[in-house]
């Protein structure tokens, strides 16, 4: 049995058009409204923090916070688009429609995730393009930047995903990125190295798992990172290896898709 006999496309391509219409027909909240968000962090980190921090580590501050900027958008959005892409199906209702219709989980994962992610990526180079409107950037690693880029989107909405299906309302929905994810991206490294930090709470901080997400993409850019890139890419790949394997528990076990 070929690729094209095993997995439904015409379903895939189906699900995906949707997501990517319903970012369409939100482009305020979906695009415009993180975009208008991430500038004024910009403006406000870049002006008032930037006269006081010049530079760090050779770079000037505003192009450093670039990329964490780009990494905070990109880390809230993937996770929101997913998890409101699977737990709205639940809520109206409509998830016994899709569980029954002849479309493998793989097929749903591929469509919903990759409908996410596709959309956080285009929001980091609308951010990306904005913030070189502020300061002049350099991208060293342009593979390893889109890599990185493409790596993180993926995760981040299967994890979003996961989510959505744990979630029982709006408020869960909300819960984990504004609570968790918020905070460990302020606390990875978005504004700051971590080699600022004095000796105790730098060692707590590498048990933040956004630290290396952010060290790996600044990296792509400047050539210059707080923890070897090697290791960031390597924690990345767990982190979507557990996604993954969690995502396939959830099919099996039937855990939280019909309540």
């Amino acid at each position: 049995m070929n690729l094209r006999a095993a997995m439904n496309f015409r379903a895939v391509w189906a699900i995906y058009r949707v997501e990517m219409a319903r970012a369409f027909r939100t482009v305020l909240q979906s695009i415009i409204s993180p975009v208008i968000s991430t500038s004024l962090y910009f403006v406000v980190f870049g002006s008032a923090i930037g006269s006081r921090i010049t530079e760090i580590d050779g770079i000037s501050y505003g192009a450093f916070i670039v990329p964490g900027l780009i990494m905070l958008s990109l880390l809230t959005q993937s996770i929101s688009n997913a998890s409101f892409a699977i737990y709205f199906p639940k809520f109206v209702g409509s998830i016994y429609e899709l569980l029954s219709a002849p479309v493998s989980y793989l097929e749903i994962v591929i469509a919903y995730v990759g409908g996410a992610a596709t959309k956080s990526i285009i929001l980091g180079l609308i951010i990306l393009a904005t913030a070189s409107l502020f300061v002049p950037l350099t991208i060293l690693h342009p593979f390893w930047m889109v890599a990185f880029l493409v790596l993180t989107a993926v995760t981040f909405s299967l994890f979003g995903f996961i989510i959505g299906i744990w979630a029982k309302s709006f408020e869960q929905l909300q819960l984990v990125p504004l609570l968790i994810i918020t905070p460990l991206t302020f606390l990875g490294g978005s504004f700051y190295s971590i080699h600022m930090l004095p000796g105790i709470w730098k060692t707590i901080t590498l048990f933040n798992p956004v630290v290396y997400l952010i060290s790996g993409f600044r990296w792509s850019f400047y050539g210059k990172a707080d923890v070897s890139v090697g290791v960031s890419l390597g924690m990345t790949l767990v982190f979507l290896a557990a996604c993954i394997a969690i995502v396939a528990w959830i099919f099996k076990t039937g855990y939280r898709l019909r309540n």
